[in-house]
């Protein structure tokens, strides 16, 4: 599962958290999930900017999508399967897993695949659970992933963070023993602890030449190849500003969208890509 390859084949897997900017953890309490079809979509046009992007540099990728943004966007989730991309599950409506029960969580996970399948016309392997939501506090989770179908998940982050994270969990994929493979997002080691290396914020707040060398260092140094993410809303710096939020909201969801668009041409140039499910075929 995790044979080492030369840097020169290594193809790194590109993934995108399908969701809009009103239904990002940190705002749910300006944006109530009940009112959310009151809030003006702005994912569609994101979508079709990232899509574009793809297509000028040759590259798959893999789109996490909400089942919700799925049903009022059908047009468009066809759209990315017709080029080619892998459509994956984010659940159904962004619900963290850890503010679930089981029974509900099983009940969005399976909903979304659902969804996802029927617009798509694919099958479903993979599912990304919303803010990495998989701790040490709801392994049981895993399960009811597997239970659902799924054959792989991105949604333990091995790192440290005020919101979510396993520290010491594996950095590259590994199998459960209930056969579900876990695709955690990258991170790089040093200084004796892993540092986030596969987008997000970081890929916003830090010069570009940091996650340049970061992706790097892991395919060179430890022969894997990386998984990076973003969001659409990431390359939307026109999206309506939630002053209300904490200043520490305003500035990780605000900081630097005018350069991501940029900075994601840069990346695509830089490195190949494709999608999770084919860059981990061999683990999933």
């Amino acid at each position: 599962m995790n044979a080492k390859q030369p840097e020169s084949r290594i193809v790194n897997a590109f993934t995108i958290d399908v969701e809009d900017y009103f239904q990002v953890s940190a705002l749910e309490p300006h944006f109530p999930r009940e009112k959310w079809d009151s809030v003006p979509c702005r994912v569609e046009r994101n979508v079709e900017r990232i899509l574009a992007l793809l297509e000028r540099h040759e590259a798959k990728a893999t789109f996490f999508t909400l089942g919700w943004l799925a049903e009022r966007y059908p047009a468009l989730i066809r759209h990315i399967a017709d080029a080619g991309h892998e459509i994956a599950s984010h659940g159904y409506g962004h619900q963290r897993a850890s503010a679930l029960t089981p029974e509900a969580f099983s009940a969005d996970i399976v909903l979304a695949k659902a969804v996802l399948e029927d617009i798509s016309g694919q099958a479903v392997h993979g599912y990304r659970a919303p803010s990495f939501s998989i701790g040490l506090g709801n392994l049981w989770a895993h399960d009811c992933i597997a239970e659902a179908g799924y054959r792989y998940s991105s949604s333990v982050y091995p790192v440290k963070h005020d919101h979510y994270g396993i520290p010491d969990a594996p950095r590259f994929p590994w199998r459960l023993d209930n056969g579900l493979v876990e695709v955690p997002v990258s991170t790089m080691r040093w200084l004796g602890r892993n540092w986030p290396a596969g987008g997000g914020g970081f890929f916003r707040l830090l010069p570009y030449q940091v996650s340049r060398w970061q992706i790097a260092k892991v395919n060179r140094e430890d022969g894997r190849s990386a998984i990076f993410y973003f969001h659409p809303w990431e390359i939307d710096p026109e999206q309506p500003r939630v002053r209300e939020a904490s200043a520490k909201t305003r500035f990780r969801h605000y900081i630097n969208l005018e350069r991501t668009e940029r900075r994601l041409e840069r990346l695509l140039a830089d490195f190949a890509w494709g999608r999770a499910d084919e860059v981990f075929r061999d683990a999933a």
